[in-house]
């Protein structure tokens, strides 16, 4: 099989509350309509002509007549709305249960154990915060003590934010590694997240050294199906740190958006046979969690112009899937992720143009539809709608 699937997330991209956002806290969010609509419209041409705004349950973006691509949208089954539960979900693992989180803070014994366990001399806040606005706080105070800040989030994380001068990079990155070998079991956190910062006192700035810790995920799963049948596996972005590894055969990390864009041309381009597997975080990172709605509106229409170089370069029997792993809508209340639908674009050659997939029941569709694509066996949940497009 010389099909090659070129498979971008964009994180955090949702379309509109989930059927169970009330569990979550999450009735009105709708990360993309919501965007739009703040900026007066958005410049998403090549969106508008894969059928972005056909999708069911998106009235505010424009309809195209005649999209060039198949379109749908996504219902979660895992119970989460998080990074990792969204990547191992539409790759074909289901989450019965959520990861655990600490609205409170992490338990006395385990940060106990990470100050003995790292040398440090204690911790900084342990408590939920913002990131950006954590290091302007106790950054100073970070640097006189040399306590590394560790903070959390809605999420299922754990994060450490140290600054370059005070805690080096591989320093930072050892830090984490013991950090992820504590949080297992019961506190078995989804991420372990190493936050490093530049700067000076009130200009602290976040580095592009980011790493996630995951916890490993299941083989049961399209990647290391994949892997298995000799196929490439090409991550970029933070894939491979939300996979940990598992079912990559090869993985480059990306400093923002642009970037990710920029090397999954270069792939693109390059002779592999299998799955380019991206992930542009910017749209969470950046501007989601941060509440932007403007930078996050001007990041969807810089993807969208990236997007026309990729379909440019996309071979004969290239297949492009664009999807979301969950909300982050930059005009709703708090900082966190949102429970909503994601959406599914599909395009190339030999995809059928205009179909619409409406509602499906699992983000784990996309696995099961690659795994028909690429002719290789099927995993864990979800339906291939392979016959509907191809």
């Amino acid at each position: 099989m010389d099909r090659r699937i070129i498979w971008i997330v964009l994180d955090s991209v949702g379309i509109g509350e989930a059927p169970d956002a009330d569990k979550f806290g999450d009735v009105g969010a709708d990360t993309f309509s919501h965007t739009y609509e703040s900026n007066g419209g958005l410049n998403i041409p090549n969106l508008i002509s894969l059928g972005i705004g056909n999708i069911d349950g998106i009235s505010s973006v424009p309809k195209e007549s005649n999209p060039i691509g198949a379109y749908g949208r996504l219902k979660e089954m895992s119970m989460g709305k998080d990074t990792t539960i969204g990547h191992w979900e539409m790759a074909g693992i289901y989450s019965k249960n959520p990861f655990p989180v600490y609205p409170d803070g992490f338990p006395d014994y385990i940060i106990e154990e990470f100050v003995k366990k790292t040398g440090v001399p204690g911790v900084l806040c342990n408590k939920p915060a913002s990131g950006t606005e954590i290091i302007n706080r106790l950054g100073d105070e970070h640097i006189k003590t040399g306590k590394p800040i560790v903070y959390t989030s809605g999420d299922s994380v754990f994060q450490i934010a140290a600054h370059n001068d005070v805690i080096p990079l591989e320093e930072l990155y050892r830090m984490c590694r013991i950090a992820r070998g504590i949080l297992k079991g019961e506190n078995g956190v989804a991420r372990v997240i190493a936050r490093p910062f530049a700067g000076s006192s009130g200009q602290y700035v976040r580095t592009p050294d980011r790493r996630d810790f995951s916890l490993k995920p299941s083989t049961d799963n399209i990647l290391s199906v994949a892997k298995s049948q000799g196929l490439d596996v090409i991550a970029v972005g933070k894939i491979e740190d939300i996979f940990a590894g598992v079912g990559i055969t090869e993985a480059v990390h990306t400093k923002d958006n642009r970037d990710g864009i920029d090397k999954t041309l270069a792939y693109i381009q390059k002779e592999n046979n299998g799955i380019i597997f991206t992930n542009l975080v910017e749209f969470d990172s950046a501007w989601g969690h941060r509440r932007d709605y403007v930078n996050y509106g001007r990041g969807l229409e810089e993807f969208d112009a990236g997007l026309s170089e990729i379909m440019k370069c996309m071979k004969e029997k290239d297949v492009l899937i664009i999807t979301a792993d969950h909300g982050c809508d930059p005009t709703f209340k708090g900082t966190d992720h949102t429970r909503e639908y994601v959406p599914v674009l599909i395009y190339g050659k030999s995809v059928k143009k205009g179909v619409n997939l409406h509602t499906r029941e699992s983000f784990g569709d996309i696995a099961a539809t690659i795994s028909d694509i690429l002719s290789i066996p099927k995993v864990g949940v979800g339906k291939s709608f392979f016959d509907d497009i191809m």
